[in-house]
């Protein structure tokens, strides 16, 4: 399932700037970066609730927010893109 994460972590503090780079870190781990603070995750079910876990424990409630856009199986016919940023095959081959 494609699922759309996009946070905001507050950086007025020390703290704060170690939480988004934690944050950033592990959304990196299991997504593609599309914006600077939204990622694109296509994972099973079982996983996605494990990088949901992970985040929400990285944050601050109180002046963090994580949203999370269920996009589904059906993802391909919900996202259209325009612009400078190519686009990336998500069930393609991943070369590391």
């Amino acid at each position: 399932m494609m699922v759309l994460i996009s946070y905001d972590v507050s950086t007025s503090t020390a703290a704060g700037k170690t939480r988004l780079r934690k944050v950033a870190k592990a959304c990196q781990d299991h997504a593609q970066r599309v914006q600077n603070s939204v990622f694109e995750a296509n994972l099973d079910y079982s996983s996605f609730l494990k990088l949901k876990d992970k985040l929400i424990k990285l944050i601050d409630e109180e002046t963090d927010s994580l949203r999370f856009y269920y996009l589904g199986n059906n993802w391909k016919n919900r996202i259209e893109h325009v612009g400078a940023k190519e686009t990336y095959d998500s069930e393609g081959v991943l070369i590391v």
